[in-house]
């Protein structure tokens, strides 16, 4: 933690009236975390620290949104709703945890790394854009910040009532990565004017055993028939809760029911824009609640389900699932962020009979990718617009728990000069994209052989 606290130059974005912010923003952190670390402080040092850092951050959040509107920033309206989550959503959160904790350890450690997490994040990533001039487009129809906060707070509520849960909402801008075992629901609503709304439901396999397991009485230690069809119309439910926040969608009817598995929820995931993407932690697990809107849904092999066919093709869903699970858990994991879906397709099909494969297009979803789900290696485009593959690197460098993760970079250049800036940075090795896929799989496949006897001799 003290590390990552100190200002490197890297998070420069050549702003004036923006790094001097920055800047003043990691000392403050910086302090805090000394006063943390020093048992004589008061709770009273502590709290004023706290209080100097918010007046500071949403001063600094007033001047970077006069600067972008200043320059006619184009990704304006989506950064100020990114400040907004954070001042109005992140920040409350965490002084309320500070305070039900008089300034515990434990909650000034979490208030630090959330913070500290969060600021070199938006720092590398979001900020980087307004002077590049692109900005981050994953996210522009997204509801309105109000609406996705009642959205919010409508799932705890229905989490809540429904099973006794005190979730919370992690993000609002889920990246559909993969976290444990998952159930993958989706369902298709069709309105009298020929709207589709879809709607993609995942639930952490514990989940569903811990609640609706519990509900129902059973001593089922995995999702059965029996659970999933009763979370089948739990989810039905839900959702029939939640259309009522949306008029149009009073004369919708479901036009399709499906189950996936994790390959057919990305690929569909990837092809759609949400107006809401959240993720809660329940506390028993992760669920997550991702809908749109579009004329044409994207049609996946999943398992339909209809009336007449239900059990069995519940029944084979899961057997299905269970046997794809036990070969994924046999299986080393490989993560490939790049900006390019040609070559995240490309590297998904060369590698996925023998790996298990997930995908990134930023470092930010990259670091949520692997928060929920440690890969055993990252493939790393060193060429990425915004934050660059070397910044990405030292990113996950300065995280302790992340910082043994094995980083091999993929580059088109291969230069002399390209190619030692790639090697000073130390990463476990580097591919050209040049290389023809099968030898990249076998430099991949080299790579853990060469771990493994390592690894046995250790």
């Amino acid at each position: 933690m003290e590390n990552q606290l100190l200002w490197n130059h890297r998070y420069d974005i050549g702003v004036d009236i923006i790094d001097k912010e920055h800047k003043k923003l990691f000392r403050i952190l910086k302090k805090l975390f000394d006063f943390g670390q020093e048992e004589l402080k008061s709770q009273w040092v502590c709290r004023e620290a706290v209080k100097y850092f918010k007046e500071h951050t949403l001063a600094h959040f007033s001047d970077e949104e006069n600067y972008m509107s200043s320059i006619g920033y184009s990704g304006f309206e989506v950064h100020k709703r990114i400040h907004t989550n954070f001042r109005e959503t992140t920040l409350p959160a965490l002084e309320k945890e500070l305070e039900m904790t008089s300034y515990s350890e434990e909650a000034v450690k979490h208030f630090l790394g959330v913070c500290a997490g969060w600021l070199i994040g938006h720092t590398l990533i979001e900020d980087q854009a307004i002077v590049s001039g692109k900005p981050l487009k994953q996210w522009e129809n997204l509801l309105p910040e109000e609406e996705q906060a009642v959205m919010g707070q409508t799932i705890v509520s229905l989490l809540h009532n429904m099973f006794q849960l005190d979730p919370k909402m992690i993000s609002n801008c889920y990246g559909g990565e993969k976290f444990g075992d998952g159930i993958y629901y989706r369902l298709i609503y069709k309105t009298k004017k020929n709207k589709l709304w879809e709607f993609l439901l995942v639930f952490e396999e514990q989940v569903i055993v811990s609640t609706i397991g519990s509900v129902l009485d059973t001593k089922a230690k995995a999702v059965n028939t029996m659970l999933m069809n009763a979370t089948r119309y739990t989810a039905r439910q839900l959702i029939e809760y939640i259309k009522e926040h949306f008029p149009s969608l009073n004369d919708a009817k479901v036009q399709k029911e499906q189950l996936l598995n994790y390959e057919q929820f990305k690929i569909i995931f990837n092809k759609i824009t949400p107006q809401s993407s959240l993720l809660f932690d329940t506390g028993k697990g992760y669920f997550a609640y991702c809908m749109t809107t579009t004329d044409v849904y994207t049609n996946e092999n999943g398992t339909t389900i209809l009336t007449e066919n239900a059990i069995a093709k519940v029944e084979k869903y899961l057997n299905q699932n269970k046997a794809a699970q036990a070969i994924a858990k046999s299986k080393k994991k490989i993560l490939v962020v790049d900006d390019s879906e040609f070559i995240l397709e490309m590297m998904q099909k060369l590698f996925s009979n023998d790996y298990e494969v997930s995908t990134a297009t930023s470092g930010l979803s990259a670091f949520r990718n692997i928060t929920l789900c440690r890969p055993d290696l990252v493939l790393l485009d060193y060429e990425m617009p915004v934050c660059k593959g070397n910044q990405i690197l030292e990113m996950i460098r300065s995280e302790k728990e992340f910082a043994d993760i094995p980083i091999i970079f993929l580059t088109s250049k291969v230069d002399r000069e390209s190619v030692k800036k790639v090697i000073d940075l130390k990463p476990q090795g580097y591919l050209s994209k040049a290389l023809a896929p099968e030898m990249i799989k076998n430099e991949v496949n080299l790579f853990f052989e060469k771990r493994a006897k390592a690894d046995s001799r250790s």
